[in-house]
């Protein structure tokens, strides 16, 4: 077994582009070309021993990939997997979904919309949103918790010059991808999603490292928090009982940066803190440890994540910043000229409508509004849970009335506002104050959002609701929505994978130097 706090921190790789440039010489208009080929690596988790994971450019977790607001990106995603799958007896088909992204439905990962191995598709994205953290991972109907435990998850950071401006970058600005797993005697990767209610491992890792130990500085470091784990949620605290500061969610940065001892944080959902290395000695261990929550299961070493061990402060000090702020200009709607709104300017008497998504198990399945993504797939791809229009904002209450579990509700495409909640008073908790795509809907929770369907320069399209507990989403709690006209922007048909037959080699990745080993 992995010893807690022996593994050396790392960051994930960060891909550089193969090509770039601007759009008929226009400056405003760049553009970035970017290549991944998803194929087997080995591991190195378990001491003395190799895992065979499934990649993107065969490493868990892979590249990250940076860019800034107004790039727009082409990802061209290379099936190279075998025919067989490494948890599964099917075919090693993908799906690739940048989860945050406000992307033409023929490029959000429809679960359909597979790649089968010795294919590849090119993604668009267009990037215009507000600084977030993003994250591209499998999407595969079916079969997504598979393809993400196997190693088919990465870190998108989405920078704007607002961003830029007031959070830490750089050094000091560093992704954590958390996930929990479990391994066999010869180091090959466990699965057993108990009966299809989840997926709990006990060996927690950071960045593919299990319990890492980060040398930190004596400065404020920024953490994009990132759960992808299957389907474990977490409160992480620190072991000095000092306060986090939220600086941003999964659309981006909140309007009031708030200061919280611990937070929930489900799978999928991304939160961005501040940490206050300044007031520790050199030398100094702190522990991020995790709290749980209900109905997760719980093993000996689960109640830890990570650890810092304070260094001495040396080198440059580009990207740090001098003092927690206490609040942040988000700026105003990327989208503003087309009639778009930041979701934290929503209010009720916006909304046009109002609607319930209720998440329930029946028969052994799991449902929204006692419906599964079979449902869709038996109306031809047609059945809806609401049309709303492009530019339109609704109100949606997400009720959870079961008290034997939690769901973290996806909805594509959107940035939302949580207005209310059944629990904390009626009011969202302290970390949700800034714009979400994931909704933990707690046992015997009930949580209200406005949402706008900004959908950018296109007309919309068919976009996808599910649990983000993967094995939940697998079997089958996924329905869809529309937006707009969807006939022309179809996920289902257009935009097709092509046969690969360019060389293995012909896009080599070129890796930008990162910062020393265990920083």
């Amino acid at each position: 077994m992995p010893v807690p706090y022996a593994g050396v921190f790392r960051r994930p790789p960060e891909l550089v582009p193969y090509a770039t440039g601007f759009d008929a010489g226009d400056p405003a208009r760049p553009f970035a070309k970017f290549a991944l080929t998803q194929k087997l690596g080995q591991g190195k988790f378990v001491p003395g021993l190799s895992t065979t994971v499934a990649g993107y450019n065969g490493i868990f977790p892979g590249p990250t990939i940076r860019v800034n607001q107004g790039t727009r990106t082409e990802v061209r995603i290379r099936n190279a997997l075998p025919a067989t799958a490494l948890l599964h007896s099917g075919a090693f088909n993908t799906v690739t979904h940048l989860h945050g992204s406000a992307s033409l439905p023929q490029f959000d990962g429809y679960a359909n919309d597979f790649t089968t191995p010795g294919k590849f598709k090119t993604y668009h994205y267009p990037n215009w949103q507000a600084a977030r953290t993003l994250w591209y991972h499998d999407h595969n109907h079916l079969v997504t918790a598979q393809g993400v435990y196997s190693g088919l998850a990465a870190v998108y950071p989405l920078s704007d010059r607002f961003e830029r401006a007031q959070l830490p970058q750089g050094e000091f600005d560093v992704p954590l991808l958390i996930s929990d797993v479990m391994f066999k005697a010869d180091a090959s990767l466990g699965y057993n999603d108990n009966g299809h209610l989840g997926l709990w491992g006990d060996i927690i890792m950071v960045n593919g490292v299990p319990w890492p130990t980060m040398k930190v500085k004596p400065r404020v470091y920024r953490f994009r928090v990132l759960v992808g784990s299957i389907t474990r949620s977490y409160r992480p605290t620190l072991s000095t009982g000092d306060p986090f500061y939220v600086v941003g969610t999964d659309g981006g940065m909140t309007p009031k940066v708030e200061a919280v001892k611990s937070w929930r944080q489900g799978t999928a959902e991304r939160y961005e803190v501040l940490i206050d290395f300044r007031k520790y000695k050199v030398g100094q261990m702190i522990e991020m440890r995790n709290l749980s929550n209900k109905n997760n299961v719980d093993y000996a070493n689960t109640n830890k994540i990570m650890r810092f061990q304070v260094v001495a402060d040396s080198g440059s000090a580009a990207g740090s910043i001098s003092a927690i702020p206490m609040t942040l200009d988000t700026g105003a709607s990327p989208n503003a000229a087309r009639g778009g709104l930041h979701a934290m300017d929503l209010t009720p008497g916006m909304a046009v409508a109002k609607r319930e998504l209720r998440v329930v198990r029946q028969g052994g399945e799991w449902t929204i509004n006692e419906e599964t993504w079979e449902d869709v797939e038996k109306s031809g791809f047609s059945k809806v849970f609401a049309s709303p229009p492009s530019y339109s904002v609704e109100q949606w209450t997400i009720t959870n009335a079961s008290g034997g579990w939690f769901h973290p509700v996806h909805i594509h495409l959107i940035d939302a506002k949580i207005i209310a909640r059944n629990t904390n008073g009626g009011k969202p908790f302290p970390w949700e104050n800034g714009p979400k795509d994931v909704f933990y809907a707690g046992e015997n929770e009930s949580v209200t959002v406005l949402m706008q369907f900004d959908t950018g320069a296109h007309t919309g399209g068919r976009y996808m609701i599910h649990c983000h507990n993967l094995v939940h989403e697998d079997h089958d709690m996924m329905v869809q929505f529309s937006v707009g006209d969807w006939r022309n922007n179809d996920p289902v048909s257009s935009a097709r994978p092509l046969v690969d037959t360019t060389p293995l080699g012909a896009f080599p990745p070129t890796y930008r130097p990162l910062y020393p080993a265990g920083t």
